[in-house]
């Protein structure tokens, strides 16, 4: 396997407890992410989800571990890490392309004016807000600022791009339409992303490995499951795919069940934080026999 583009090593978050000591958030985190690879974080409230997104981003400072990204450790936020929050963040007095341009110049601050519009015309266009380049934030619905949002991302061409449930707010067409566009944009732009997320069908929709996150507190990756539904998924379609409810399945028995009876589940069995078990769930083929409800056995078919 090629080195990783980011590593997470040995991570781990503590915070003053009531009375004394302390209270462990998550330990011995340990993560990979290649590049270009749509990596989410699922986990209940509470496991540290967001605390590791801040430390990818440089907002906040690791009890324990280090975040390698591209053979450097972080140390503070940077431009080759860019942060999409669940709200847009948008400056009310800047119209779309001067969002950008704001983001594009900090980036670039030797552009002239005309490579700078330029430079944003390009990812205005990849969002498909063509023609709203003059229009200021109280002029657009929620889901075309979450897009400029996205394009002012982009448009610095960070090393990875960091989400944060930035889809939450929106109403259900808006952010399956948005979803749609963030997973062919970050195809087509070979976009590295951390996206932490509580919907499962999301996760499925974009990411490439979707990271399962133990309760809190003294969270801990459980394992990591590899997406086998095909890459050009859609959301109108991927529920037809053979591998669909298993991957479904699989992701919900862990938030109902698994994640909170985790830590009784490895006892007296090996784990080792440093390599979490990779699963790929998928369709059992047809003729594999199984066992009914009443124990007599049947054969199972692709549902």
């Amino acid at each position: 396997m090629t080195k990783p583009l980011i590593s997470i090593e040995a991570l781990a978050r503590r915070y003053p407890a009531r009375g004394g000591g302390e209270t462990t958030i998550f330990e011995n985190v340990w993560l990979p992410i290649q590049k270009g690879e749509f990596v989410c974080l699922i986990g209940h409230s509470g496991c540290g989800k967001t605390t590791i997104l801040n430390v990818l981003a440089g907002l906040d400072q690791p009890s324990g571990g280090a975040v390698i990204v591209d053979g450097r450790e972080i140390s503070g936020p940077s431009l080759d890490r860019a942060v999409i929050f669940q709200g847009h963040s948008l400056l009310p007095w800047m119209t779309v392309i001067g969002n950008i341009a704001f983001a594009v110049t900090s980036r670039h601050p030797e552009w002239g004016r005309e490579k700078v519009r330029a430079h944003c015309q390009k990812y205005i266009d990849v969002v498909h807000l063509t023609g709203s380049e003059h229009k200021k934030p109280a002029e657009l619905s929620g889901g075309m600022k979450q897009r400029v949002g996205i394009a002012r991302a982009l448009a610095i061409e960070p090393k990875m791009l960091l989400m944060d449930e930035p889809f939450s707010a929106l109403d259900a067409l808006t952010r399956g339409s948005l979803q749609d566009e963030v997973r062919r944009i970050c195809t087509e732009t070979e976009q590295t992303v951390f996206m932490i997320t509580h919907d499962i069908d999301e996760a499925m929709l974009l990411a490439d490995k979707i990271v399962l996150m133990t309760n809190g507190p003294g969270a801990k990756i459980a394992e990591i499951v590899e997406n086998t539904l095909p890459k050009d998924r859609r959301p109108a379609t991927m529920h037809k795919h053979a591998n669909y409810y298993a991957l479904r399945n699989h992701l919900l028995d862990f938030l109902v069940t698994r994640s909170k009876n985790f830590a009784a589940e490895i006892e007296g069995k090996p784990y080792d934080p440093r390599k979490p078990p990779v699963v790929r769930p998928g369709a059992k083929p047809v003729g594999v026999e199984t066992l009914a409800d009443d124990g007599s056995p049947r054969s199972a078919a692709i549902a």
